[in-house]
């Protein structure tokens, strides 16, 4: 058998090595995005947990299988995975252990995967997983083999169906339409917490600063980032939360092509260079726009700022007792 790595473990609970020799409950899955169709089959899985007296673990894999297998078709991830880790912990679960994933995993049947990784490395000794829910090398397995894979084994299994919302499944193919048109309106009700890009900040034209609105101009962005326009939105940094307007694409005003992500964060003030910025996405609100002049760009500045602080004190006052933005 081809050598696979281990899985680590991620955002674990302080017991779980002491207790992870006895077995454990496991739902295994890409978890991209990590949505409300993925709550349900987490909270499914602590009840099975809880019933069995065993811990918990959601599995998932680093890099997504299908980079691995596709290349140059694999679709950009709606997470990182330190972001889903920390989501599917939120969740619940006792630990998430995250999957190296390369040539010799992907290669493995779906017996030999479920019987070398699953039982060998993970320890499983329930599995709960979707309906959709496919495995091995070409994704030759499907729960039916799963079924009779745990049957053999002594294993529990619970297979849950699809979560439907406005009659369609959730599921992160369907979000990741939403964010890549970027209508967070409805891809926001879809996830268990709002879309966040992460990137790092870099010393930019300094074109906002010139007009009344410096920016954060964010690089390194490895997940997938939504449509061109202006969104409201909130930034996190190491000081605290700050409403935000945000640009995606080019500068067509001052006749740049490159993509850019400018944030400008509302009420601060400070240098961002060199750190790390988390931007939770609310709603878009405008379209890229080109303008004839420095005072008309600066003067539809002001409205986007009016309108993303309006709708981040919105979105406060709709849900007053938690925290909207994680």
């Amino acid at each position: 058998m081809p050598k696979i790595l281990p899985p680590a473990e991620l955002e674990t609970s302080s017991n779980w090595p002491s207790v992870r020799k006895d077995g454990c409950a496991v739902a295994v899955g890409n978890f991209d995005g990590v949505h409300i169709g993925h709550a349900a089959i987490i909270a499914q899985l602590l009840k099975v947990s809880d019933a069995l007296g065993l811990p918990s673990a959601a599995y998932t894999f680093d890099p997504h299988p299908s980079a691995i297998v596709r290349p140059n078709a694999s679709p950009p991830p709606l997470t990182t995975s330190a972001r889903r880790a920390y989501l599917l912990r939120l969740l619940g679960v006792d630990a998430v252990l995250v999957q190296p994933t390369d040539q010799n995993l992907v290669s493995l049947e779906a017996n030999t995967f479920f019987e070398n990784v699953l039982i060998g490395s993970v320890n499983a000794r329930a599995l709960v997983e979707g309906r959709d829910f496919r495995f091995g090398r070409g994704r030759s397995g499907d729960v039916a083999l799963l079924g009779a894979l745990c049957q053999r084994h002594g294993m529990s299994l619970e297979v849950i169906d699809p979560l439907l919302v406005d009659g369609q499944a959730v599921s992160s193919s369907r979000i990741r339409a939403l964010v890549a048109a970027g209508n967070f309106v409805v891809a926001n009700k879809l996830l268990t917490s709002p879309y966040r890009l992460t990137g790092h900040i870099v010393q930019g034209a300094q074109i906002g600063r010139t007009l009344g609105f410096p920016t954060a101009n964010m690089k390194k962005v490895t997940t997938l980032i939504p449509a061109f326009g202006v969104y409201a939105a909130m930034a996190c940094t190491e000081s605290g939360q700050w409403p935000a307007a945000v640009h995606i694409g080019p500068n067509v005003s001052f006749g740049q092509s490159d993509l850019s992500i400018e944030v400008h964060l509302i009420g601060f003030s400070g240098d961002l260079y060199g750190t790390i910025l988390d931007v939770d996405f609310l709603e878009k609100l405008r379209e890229t726009q080109k303008f004839s002049s420095p005072a008309l760009l600066s003067s539809q500045l002001s409205e986007d700022v009016k309108a993303a602080l309006h709708s981040v004190l919105s979105r406060k006052k709709q849900t007053p007792e938690a925290n909207p933005f994680f």
